[in-house]
């Protein structure tokens, strides 16, 4: 219903990849559904593995149970979507929708945020604090802090989503997106939304690079701690428990960093669609093959958890 120059919009439609050709498209399609399904059966396999060896009932494990946890929400909540628009089955999302989206979006971001944190003070307390690990990471404290690392995401979700959908929105519904990111539908908005972009920078800088900080900081004191100890040997078991995590705050920090410090910036809408693509689809289906191809003890629970399978499987009649 149009009011004055103004359209109140009910549905957006989402032009995903639809500048590709269509058969690019399709194998995009392809390559898209191949990698959610690995996202799912991976993550699905480490939440499954941690909850059913005793070997793995440790702090870090539980830390990267609610990663995995936090990644399939990821992929659910915008891989689906993706792949209807990529072969035009419906390429529309209601306004609804499309704020449903992004307040999962938000919501799932910050949580992983603080949880990539959680996870390097959990590595610092047991590279730097050994003796104390047991007592200082007990059950009850690993609770508090995976209560603390989801908190987040509700405030800051609820906050965004209802502040930017709250505008007015101009002529066009197309959101030049694969799913309702901020940057894209911001675009849409016909009033002056300065005071949002300070808002999305100042929030990005709380959620992202204060989670980011302390992740350093960690890693500084587990980096000295590792350069006192004296054997090779020593030295390498103290990395190797770390290596696998900060490949995965790398991989989720750079490109969600560039995303969202400049959200109404003159970068290309293909340049953000690639950097999007990394965060919300490649990192999710890698982080439990970094996780798993990395760490020997992911590597000897999925072993058993196999053999067990099977070994019920054969002995059912």
């Amino acid at each position: 219903m149009a009011e004055g120059n103004r359209t109140r919009v009910g549905e957006f439609i989402l032009m995903s990849f639809s500048s590709l050709p269509t058969e690019i498209q399709s194998l995009l399609f392809l390559i898209f559904l191949i990698i959610y399904l690995v996202t799912l059966l991976g993550n699905s396999l480490i939440i499954l593995v941690t909850l059913t060896d005793p070997m793995l009932h440790s702090p870090m494990y539980f830390f990267l149970r609610n990663l995995s946890l936090l990644e399939i929400g990821f992929n659910l909540v915008i891989v689906p979507k993706m792949l209807g628009t990529l072969l035009a089955w419906d390429t529309t999302i209601s306004f609804l929708g499309c704020a449903m989206q992004m307040y999962f979006l938000f919501f799932f971001g910050a949580a992983e945020c603080v949880l990539l944190a959680t996870m390097a003070y959990d590595r610092y307390v047991a590279i730097c604090n050994p003796l104390h690990y047991p007592v200082i990471m007990n059950q009850r404290t690993r609770a508090k802090l995976a209560v603390a690392s989801w908190f987040p995401g509700f405030p800051v979700a609820t906050v965004q989503t209802t502040w930017l959908f709250s505008f007015p929105f101009c002529g066009t519904n197309k959101v030049n997106h694969f799913f309702c990111d901020s940057p894209p539908v911001l675009r849409l908005v016909c009033a002056d939304t300065a005071m949002f972009e300070i808002y999305a920078i100042v929030g990005t800088v709380l959620v992202v690079m204060i989670p980011c900080l302390l992740i350093l900081c960690s890693y500084i004191r587990i980096a000295a701690a590792i350069l006192k100890i004296p054997s090779a040997k020593g030295k390498h078991k103290a990395f190797s428990t770390c290596s696998s995590h900060l490949l995965v705050v790398s991989l989720f920090y750079v490109s969600s960093s560039l995303t969202y410090f400049r959200p109404k910036s003159n970068n290309s809408p293909e340049s953000k669609k690639l950097l999007s693509l990394s965060y919300t689809v490649v990192t999710p289906m890698l982080n439990p093959i970094i996780y798993s191809l990395r760490n020997n003890e992911v590597k000897n629970a999925l072993g058993r958890t196999f053999r067990k399978a099977l070994g019920l499987r054969i002995c059912i009649p």
